[in-house]
C-alpha cells in the first residue's frame, strides 16, 4: 500500500515542489496514515470545517481553515 500510495504523479509532484521549497521533513512514524483538518466550534455548532486528505500531500486550503477559525471568533462575540 505505501509503495502504491507514493507512486502516483500527483504525489511525486507534490514531493518535487515542496523539496525545491526547501521543506524538510522526516520519516519518523506510520507513513501510510493520511490527516486532515477538522475546525470544531464550541457547543452545538459541531464540524465548521473538515477536511481530509485524499492521498499523500493533499494539504486543507489555509484561507478555508482561517475563515471556519474566525466564525468560531465572530459566533462568541
Amino acid at each position: 500500500m505505501l509503495w502504491s500510495g507514493l507512486l502516483r504523479l500527483s504525489v511525486i509532484s507534490r514531493i518535487w515542489n515542496t523539496k525545491k521549497k526547501g521543506i524538510q521533513g522526516n520519516l519518523k512514524g506510520e507513513g501510510r496514515i493520511l490527516g486532515g483538518v477538522f475546525v470544531i466550534g464550541s457547543g452545538d455548532s459541531g464540524i465548521i470545517m473538515e477536511h481530509r486528505e485524499h492521498e499523500f500531500g493533499d494539504y486543507a486550503n489555509l484561507t478555508q481553515v482561517l475563515a471556519a477559525a474566525m466564525k468560531i471568533g465572530e459566533s462568541k462575540k
